[in-house]
């Protein structure tokens, strides 16, 4: 199966907080995309691994992704090496994406930090012909990406450019709210982390209104590019 956009992300959740309004409007325009978890997230603080496979598969429902797979790396401990990169030119072959998405290159946990460069890496090594691959025995063509965009994550870092997702932020919020075992639950006996603030929930419907308003529109996406950002002319801006 081939797909038009592959997002990674080191844990379940990563790309629904970051770029789930971007994926629901590539959706929404016809454009065929998929998710890829490196891990279960089994080292999180709240829930379980089993309990996130499953608000991972129900969060992929309202996105309305065409596959989702999790390559069950060892959360908190997988490293940017052959034996990963290989997993991960697998996938990159097995849905030939035009576009990868993947974590924030800078950012407060180290799985996403690795999880950026281990993707972008892997991106890269996928187009070269030597390196050798098979899914079930059968061997895979080479296949490289034609771009890799980094979507914003905790830090608030400047992006290169920003996608309008005015009338999107909703279906974002609710694919979120699908982890609830990650998030604000004044109900919840769990211990408290970063992330399970009622502010910290809040800051996702913040960031999101604040690029648009940037940008003169509704809600937007950041992202950061490892090459420049070309436009066919100067009236394509928005």
């Amino acid at each position: 199966m081939k797909l038009d956009i592959l997002a990674f992300g080191a844990h379940p959740d990563d790309v629904e907080l970051s770029c789930g309004a971007t994926i629901a409007k590539e959706i929404s325009l016809g454009k065929s995309v998929g998710i890829i978890d490196l891990t279960r997230g089994e080292l999180g603080t709240r829930g379980s691994a089993e309990l996130r496979n499953q608000e991972s598969e129900n969060a992929a429902k309202i996105l309305g992704v065409s596959v989702r797979e999790n390559l069950n790396f060892a959360d908190g401990f997988f490293i940017n090496d052959k034996k990963h990169q290989l997993e991960v030119i697998k996938m990159i072959r097995k849905y030939q994406p035009d576009i990868v998405l993947c974590n924030a290159v800078e950012d407060r946990h180290i799985d996403h930090l690795k999880g950026s460069s281990l993707v972008s890496d892997a991106c890269f090594l996928s187009g070269l012909m030597k390196i050798e691959t098979d899914i079930a025995g059968i061997q895979q063509e080479k296949w490289r990406p034609k771009q890799v965009y980094h979507y914003i994550q905790w830090k608030n870092s400047a992006p290169d450019f920003v996608v309008d997702i005015s009338g999107f932020l909703d279906l974002k919020i609710k694919a979120i709210l699908a982890y609830s075992s990650q998030f604000f639950d004044p109900n919840s006996r769990e211990p408290e982390t970063p992330i399970t603030s009622k502010n910290f929930k809040e800051s996702i419907h913040y960031r999101a209104k604040d690029l648009g308003r940037l940008i003169g529109v509704d809600a937007a996406e950041g992202f950061t590019t490892e090459r420049y950002v070309a436009i066919e002319n100067l009236s394509k801006l928005i």
